[in-house]
């Protein structure tokens, strides 16, 4: 039995490129003198375009979805895990466990919004959807 599948690892490899980007597009543009929103909005955005991108052809090998579809469910589900999954998580860990180190809280948020990625990209955005044969046409019959 494996430990984990191809495609977990393909999105596992998926991740870590859109998180240097990220970082390192943030990093890059504030010492170049970027303010930190303008920075943050643009590493942030071109790391997800990037995820979007690489999880579509590598990760899902779904390009024969429509893009478009693809592309509006990837950014809702994205921004809610960010946004919502994430937050909630940070504030449920704080909340447990007063006095914790600040990035507990932020890590246990990545790793469970890492999850809901993974499940809803696969089952949703993503989905293979199985080739379904035309059915047979009824032939008339004339009485």
């Amino acid at each position: 039995m494996k430990l984990i599948s191809a495609t977990q690892l393909r999105f596992g490899i998926v991740g870590v490129a859109n998180t240097l980007v990220d970082a390192l597009g943030y990093a890059l543009l504030v010492t170049l003198g970027v303010p930190l929103f303008v920075a943050n909005f643009i590493s942030t955005t071109t790391g997800m375009l990037l995820s979007f991108t690489l999880n579509r052809n590598f990760t899902f090998r779904a390009k024969d979805g429509d893009v478009r579809r693809q592309a509006l469910l990837f950014f809702a589900v994205t921004a809610f895990g960010l946004w919502v999954v994430q937050a909630a998580i940070i504030f449920a860990v704080t909340a447990a466990f007063p006095g914790v180190n600040v990035l507990i809280p932020k890590f246990a948020g990545i790793a469970v919004g890492l999850v809901w990625n993974y499940v809803l990209y696969n089952k949703v955005v993503f989905r293979q959807r199985p080739v379904t044969a035309e059915p047979p046409v009824a032939e008339a019959t004339h009485d």
